[in-house]
Protein backbone atom coordinates (compact mmCIF):
# COMPACT_ATOMS: atom_id res chain seq x y z
CA UNK A 1 0.00 0.00 0.00
CA UNK A 2 2.81 2.36 0.76
CA UNK A 3 4.51 1.84 -2.59
CA UNK A 4 1.47 2.12 -4.15
CA UNK A 5 0.61 5.49 -2.10
CA UNK A 6 4.00 6.89 -3.31
CA UNK A 7 3.41 5.79 -7.01
CA UNK A 8 0.65 8.28 -7.00
CA UNK A 9 1.78 10.56 -5.28
CA UNK A 10 4.54 10.61 -7.62
CA UNK A 11 1.97 10.81 -11.17
CA UNK A 12 0.34 13.63 -9.47
CA UNK A 13 2.94 15.49 -8.71
CA UNK A 14 3.98 14.98 -12.47
CA UNK A 15 0.61 16.06 -13.57
CA UNK A 16 1.14 19.40 -11.54
CA UNK A 17 4.28 19.81 -13.19
CA UNK A 18 3.66 19.07 -16.74
CA UNK A 19 0.47 21.18 -15.70
CA UNK A 20 2.33 24.28 -14.98
CA UNK A 21 4.64 24.13 -17.96
CA UNK A 22 2.13 23.82 -20.17
CA UNK A 23 0.34 26.97 -19.07
CA UNK A 24 4.00 28.47 -18.72
CA UNK A 25 4.70 27.79 -22.31
CA UNK A 26 1.00 29.35 -23.13
CA UNK A 27 2.12 32.31 -21.45
CA UNK A 28 4.66 32.38 -22.97
CA UNK A 29 3.30 32.44 -26.30
CA UNK A 30 0.88 34.86 -25.04
CA UNK A 31 3.78 37.07 -24.60
CA UNK A 32 5.77 36.40 -27.90
CA UNK A 33 2.56 37.38 -29.74
CA UNK A 34 1.95 40.35 -28.47
CA UNK A 35 5.52 41.94 -28.58
CA UNK A 36 5.67 45.34 -30.21
CA UNK A 37 7.50 46.07 -33.28
CA UNK A 38 8.78 50.04 -32.88
CA UNK A 39 9.73 52.15 -35.07
CA UNK A 40 13.31 52.41 -35.94
CA UNK A 41 14.83 55.52 -37.20
CA UNK A 42 18.34 56.69 -38.55
CA UNK A 43 20.72 59.49 -37.07
CA UNK A 44 18.92 62.28 -39.06
CA UNK A 45 15.68 60.79 -38.33
CA UNK A 46 14.56 59.44 -41.21
CA UNK A 47 11.98 56.22 -40.30
CA UNK A 48 13.34 53.08 -41.55
CA UNK A 49 10.57 50.51 -43.51
CA UNK A 50 8.82 48.48 -41.13
CA UNK A 51 9.53 45.03 -41.51
CA UNK A 52 7.45 41.87 -42.07
CA UNK A 53 4.41 44.16 -42.28
CA UNK A 54 2.36 41.75 -44.49
CA UNK A 55 2.29 39.36 -41.23
CA UNK A 56 0.55 42.41 -39.56
CA UNK A 57 -3.02 43.27 -38.21
CA UNK A 58 -4.96 43.98 -41.38
CA UNK A 59 -7.63 46.72 -41.33
CA UNK A 60 -9.16 47.41 -44.53
CA UNK A 61 -8.81 48.90 -47.95
CA UNK A 62 -10.36 51.65 -49.10
CA UNK A 63 -10.63 52.75 -53.24
CA UNK A 64 -11.50 56.00 -55.14
CA UNK A 65 -10.67 55.18 -58.47
CA UNK A 66 -9.48 57.40 -60.97
CA UNK A 67 -12.83 56.93 -63.38
CA UNK A 68 -15.01 57.75 -60.33
CA UNK A 69 -13.15 60.93 -59.97
CA UNK A 70 -12.49 63.00 -62.80
CA UNK A 71 -9.75 61.08 -64.15
CA UNK A 72 -7.47 62.42 -61.24
CA UNK A 73 -8.18 60.76 -57.96
CA UNK A 74 -5.92 62.03 -55.14
CA UNK A 75 -5.16 57.96 -54.39
CA UNK A 76 -6.43 56.00 -57.12
CA UNK A 77 -4.97 53.10 -55.31
CA UNK A 78 -6.25 50.03 -53.09
CA UNK A 79 -4.94 51.27 -49.67
CA UNK A 80 -3.96 47.79 -47.95
CA UNK A 81 -3.78 49.14 -44.51
CA UNK A 82 -1.92 47.36 -41.47
CA UNK A 83 -1.45 48.03 -37.89
CA UNK A 84 1.27 46.53 -36.17
CA UNK A 85 -0.18 43.68 -33.99
CA UNK A 86 1.61 44.68 -30.31
CA UNK A 87 -0.18 47.86 -30.69
CA UNK A 88 -3.48 46.45 -31.74
CA UNK A 89 -3.08 44.20 -28.80
CA UNK A 90 -2.91 47.49 -26.61
CA UNK A 91 -5.69 49.19 -28.30
CA UNK A 92 -7.95 45.99 -27.87
CA UNK A 93 -8.14 46.44 -24.64
CA UNK A 94 -7.80 50.43 -24.01
CA UNK A 95 -9.47 51.50 -27.01
CA UNK A 96 -6.61 54.41 -27.65
CA UNK A 97 -3.56 53.97 -29.54
CA UNK A 98 -0.58 53.78 -27.81
CA UNK A 99 2.57 55.50 -28.16
CA UNK A 100 4.78 54.17 -30.94
CA UNK A 101 1.50 52.63 -33.02
CA UNK A 102 2.29 52.01 -36.49
CA UNK A 103 -0.48 52.19 -39.26
CA UNK A 104 1.45 50.71 -42.42
CA UNK A 105 -0.70 51.87 -45.74
CA UNK A 106 0.67 49.95 -48.95
CA UNK A 107 -0.37 50.63 -52.27
CA UNK A 108 -1.90 48.96 -54.51
CA UNK A 109 -2.91 49.69 -58.05
CA UNK A 110 -6.34 48.01 -59.56
CA UNK A 111 -6.06 46.62 -63.00
CA UNK A 112 -6.78 47.90 -65.91
CA UNK A 113 -10.54 49.31 -66.30
CA UNK A 114 -12.64 47.67 -68.88
CA UNK A 115 -15.91 50.09 -68.43
CA UNK A 116 -16.22 53.58 -68.08
CA UNK A 117 -16.06 54.04 -64.42
CA UNK A 118 -13.31 51.77 -63.88
CA UNK A 119 -14.70 48.50 -63.27
CA UNK A 120 -13.84 45.66 -65.20
CA UNK A 121 -15.02 42.01 -65.25
CA UNK A 122 -13.80 39.19 -63.67
CA UNK A 123 -15.03 35.67 -63.01
CA UNK A 124 -16.68 37.06 -59.43
CA UNK A 125 -18.80 39.72 -61.63
CA UNK A 126 -18.00 42.97 -62.51
CA UNK A 127 -16.20 45.25 -59.83
CA UNK A 128 -12.18 46.77 -58.86
CA UNK A 129 -9.75 44.11 -58.36
CA UNK A 130 -6.56 44.67 -57.18
CA UNK A 131 -3.35 44.61 -59.29
CA UNK A 132 0.65 45.28 -58.56
CA UNK A 133 1.73 47.21 -55.60
CA UNK A 134 2.75 50.86 -55.95
CA UNK A 135 4.60 51.96 -52.57
CA UNK A 136 3.23 52.73 -49.38
CA UNK A 137 2.67 55.30 -47.17
CA UNK A 138 3.10 55.05 -42.87
CA UNK A 139 1.81 56.75 -39.91
CA UNK A 140 3.37 56.26 -36.38
CA UNK A 141 2.16 57.92 -32.97
CA UNK A 142 5.21 59.68 -31.31
CA UNK A 143 3.32 62.51 -29.10
CA UNK A 144 6.57 64.25 -28.53
CA UNK A 145 8.67 63.77 -31.67
CA UNK A 146 5.85 64.89 -33.53
CA UNK A 147 3.82 67.40 -31.70
CA UNK A 148 3.51 69.85 -34.30
CA UNK A 149 1.49 67.13 -35.85
CA UNK A 150 -1.10 66.65 -33.17
CA UNK A 151 0.96 63.43 -32.09
CA UNK A 152 1.79 61.37 -35.19
CA UNK A 153 4.13 61.32 -37.80
CA UNK A 154 3.66 60.71 -41.57
CA UNK A 155 5.92 59.57 -43.92
CA UNK A 156 6.58 58.45 -48.04
CA UNK A 157 7.81 55.40 -48.91
CA UNK A 158 7.61 55.97 -52.52
CA UNK A 159 3.93 56.13 -54.74
CA UNK A 160 5.87 53.62 -57.20
CA UNK A 161 7.74 50.29 -56.30
CA UNK A 162 10.24 49.42 -55.15
CA UNK A 163 9.53 50.82 -51.59
CA UNK A 164 11.96 53.30 -50.60
CA UNK A 165 14.39 51.48 -47.88
CA UNK A 166 13.69 55.12 -45.63
CA UNK A 167 11.67 58.16 -45.29
CA UNK A 168 11.63 61.61 -44.20
CA UNK A 169 8.57 63.10 -42.09
CA UNK A 170 5.82 64.98 -44.01
CA UNK A 171 5.13 68.50 -43.06
CA UNK A 172 1.76 69.24 -41.63
CA UNK A 173 0.03 70.98 -45.07
CA UNK A 174 1.34 67.49 -46.54
CA UNK A 175 -0.90 65.05 -44.85
CA UNK A 176 -1.61 66.05 -41.38
CA UNK A 177 -3.72 69.03 -42.46
CA UNK A 178 -6.32 66.10 -43.76
CA UNK A 179 -6.26 63.63 -41.15
CA UNK A 180 -6.86 66.27 -38.67
CA UNK A 181 -9.29 67.46 -40.28
CA UNK A 182 -11.43 64.12 -41.15
CA UNK A 183 -10.09 61.38 -39.22
CA UNK A 184 -12.78 59.78 -36.65
CA UNK A 185 -10.70 59.01 -33.50
CA UNK A 186 -6.84 60.35 -32.63
CA UNK A 187 -6.30 61.59 -36.54
CA UNK A 188 -7.11 58.03 -37.75
CA UNK A 189 -9.59 56.66 -40.34
CA UNK A 190 -11.51 54.36 -38.01
CA UNK A 191 -14.75 55.10 -39.42
CA UNK A 192 -13.29 53.05 -42.60
CA UNK A 193 -12.03 50.17 -40.38
CA UNK A 194 -14.35 48.05 -38.45
CA UNK A 195 -11.99 46.44 -36.78
CA UNK A 196 -10.77 49.47 -34.96
CA UNK A 197 -14.03 51.09 -34.80
CA UNK A 198 -16.42 48.40 -33.61
CA UNK A 199 -15.90 47.70 -29.97
CA UNK A 200 -17.77 44.00 -31.16
CA UNK A 201 -15.20 43.46 -33.86
CA UNK A 202 -12.56 44.03 -31.48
Amino acid sequence: MRVGAQATAVIIAGSAVATMLFFGSLKDSNAQSTARYLPQYTADGQLLLPKNFHEWVYVGSPLTPNALNGGQANFPEFHNVYIEPGSYAIYKKTGEFPEGTILFKELQLALPQENADGSRTEASGRGYFPGKWNGADVTVKDSKRFAETNGWGYFNFNHHEPKASMAKVKSKDECAYCHIANAKKDEVWTQFYPLLDNKDAR
